[in-house]
């Protein structure tokens, strides 16, 4: 027996009776927000999506897999890419805790195969909840992990999670699934230095085409080392045994699934999550004082210790998205985060470069830096001497304070209407509600290719 046996064992075991309907509800819920946010990026203020695109289509490939946003279909990897780029483009996509993006490297591999080898929607919610349950596991055992050092995740746990969903999928034997890990074991990493650039959502992109290439090599015979995660050493080498718990990397898998608890995290604003809170709290303290821009005299977040969302002066629109200063200097002045709030248009705008030096990041070492627990207070002084405060423990969307389903739809209108007819939209909500009954994706993956 092995680590990676006993992971591929459970893997191969669970069908999808075994799983309970609460995360089958998530999966469902987290391919809609998934779609929506890749569709949004199609307008990323910087042309990402565009690029995305414009390069897949540059490769050529056999007519597979839809390229949302592009028209045209290409093979299964080409198209797992461009829409991996799409999903990660806006940080708009979903994440939980221990922290990590679990949709924008997964959902794209599976939505390409899926579309490849016609599998059913009970099939791709099967991969869904399988693959989050692996990279939940794969980041509660590596927890000790600091938040924005060294290895990005969707590159590591989000290669392993795309990897799980194609192995899923293509039906990999035993043997061909420790193969499939071993090969994606030489195709997982990223770096966090890339953060605030278009590179970043690449991560994704990446390790959706990487996780069916190791699938299909795996299903054709391919070697590789058979304990990936045990002999092969890939937790030390990604996050160093000394920021691991390696007992709870399968301890209780499935019992509950971790898409039940602690639960998935469906993103409000489109921006990193850290920025959430000074976002809340500014847009709650805004609401109840009725403040305007030319009333500040100057703006104190008090927040945890992190240089990573430290940029007092982002050098794009796109390095904004992990700015707690222009996050914050955006909800003051106009009451709202968007899309286009990143672009470079907006954040070198007048009123922005006005209000972004009078606000102050005081990080604290009295507030913890864990994410659930973790909180930020904004406090305004104006002009006449009032000094108005607002603290956010917890923005709405987090584990455990999820959005309505309403609040849902509405996220996901507001992120295609402007790129697809209205009644389009609104048939991939009900196809994607009711995903356990479709033969096959080809339905949802026909009215995504609208996008435009």
């Amino acid at each position: 027996m092995s680590r990676t046996g006993d992971l591929v064992d459970k893997l191969i075991a669970t069908k999808l009776e075994d799983i309970p309907d609460e995360a089958i509800e998530i999966a469902r819920q987290v391919t809609l927000d998934g779609i929506g946010v890749m569709i949004a990026a199609l307008r990323e203020p910087l042309g990402l999506g565009q690029k995305a695109i414009a390069y897949t289509e540059a490769l050529g490939g056999k007519e597979e897999s839809t390229v949302i946003g592009g028209g045209f279909k290409s093979n299964a990897l080409n198209a797992a890419y461009s829409n991996g780029c799409l999903a990660h483009a806006l940080d708009y996509d979903n994440t939980w805790w221990p922290l990590n993006h679990p949709t924008s490297p997964t959902l794209p591999a599976i939505l390409a195969l899926s579309e490849k080898y016609n599998f059913s929607g009970k099939e791709i919610l099967r991969a869904i909840v399988l693959c989050f349950e692996v990279q939940g596991k794969m980041r509660a055992a590596s927890i000790r992990v600091r938040p924005g050092s060294t290895f990005h995740k969707p590159g590591v746990s989000g290669t392993m999670g795309a990897t799980t969903a194609a192995g899923v999928l293509l039906g990999l034997n035993r043997d061909e699934f420790l193969m499939c890990y071993g090969i994606a074991g030489s195709r997982a990493g990223s770096m966090s230095a890339n953060t605030g650039s278009m590179t970043k959502s690449s991560h994704s992109g990446h390790a959706a085409r990487m996780g069916i290439e190791a699938a299909e090599l795996a299903k054709l015979g391919w070697t590789a080392s058979d304990d990936i995660f045990g002999k092969g050493d890939f937790f030390d080498l990604f996050y160093g045994n000394e920021n691991c718990d390696m007992e709870l990397f399968l301890k209780d898998f499935g019992n509950p699934y971790r898409m039940i608890d602690p639960g998935v995290g469906f993103k409000k604003h489109p921006c990193n999550y850290y920025t959430h809170r000074p976002i809340d709290a500014t847009l709650e303290l805004v609401a109840k004082h009725d403040l305007r821009p030319e009333e500040i005299e100057s703006v104190n977040v008090d927040f945890p210790v992190m240089e990573y969302v430290n940029r007092p002066q982002p050098i794009t629109g796109l390095d904004g998205k992990f700015s707690v200063q222009y996050a914050t200097a955006l909800a003051l002045i106009d009451r709202s985060i968007k899309v286009e709030s990143f672009s470079d248009e907006r954040r070198f705008s007048k009123d922005i470069e006005d209000l972004l030096p009078r606000i102050h990041l005081n990080m604290r070492e009295d507030i913890t830096l864990d994410f659930p627990d973790t909180y930020a207070i904004v406090t305004v002084k104006t002009k006449d001497g009032r000094e108005l405060q607002e603290r956010c423990d917890k923005p709405r969307g987090l584990w455990g304070v999820p959005l309505t389903r309403d609040e849902r739809l509405t996220k996901f209108r507001d992120c295609v209407e402007p790129a697809m007819p209205k009644q389009a939209a609104e048939e991939i909500i009900e196809l994607v509600e009711n995903m356990d009954n479709l033969d096959n994706v080809h339905s949802i993956m026909e009215r995504v290719a609208l996008a435009k």
